[in-house]
């Protein structure tokens, strides 16, 4: 399962139910909520983030939450198409990877940390 924070796009989201995975919706779910609660959320669904709030790799890297996986999409609007061919790609491989990820996605990379 994907779990999409508020601040993500309409257009990944629906890019991503078109392809068939499956989505958690934050906005449209549980608006409001903090980033802890949607850490909370993706351990107990083993869910993989897709944010595009640096907070999450603080949390991760500075306060050393290592139990569920990251997807950081970095991007200019007008790169969105290519953000989410990246993405598609990207998750197709680590949804069910085993392992846990920080994944950074830009328009020219994508950065895989094992966390």
């Amino acid at each position: 399962m994907i779990i999409i924070d508020e601040n993500i796009d309409r257009k990944v989201t629906q890019s991503l139910i078109d392809f068939g995975f499956e989505v958690l919706s934050i906005k449209e779910n549980s608006p409001g909520i903090s980033d802890k609660e949607i850490i909370n959320i993706a351990k107990s669904t083993k869910g993989i983030i897709l944010t595009e709030d640096k907070d999450f790799g603080e949390l991760v890297f500075s306060h050393q939450i290592s139990d569920c996986s990251v997807i950081f999409l970095r991007y200019k609007k007008p790169e969105i198409q290519d953000i989410i061919k990246a993405l598609i790609h990207t998750v197709g491989i680590y949804v069910t990877k085993p392992g846990l990820f920080f994944i950074t996605i830009t328009r020219s990379k994508i950065r895989v940390r094992s966390i």
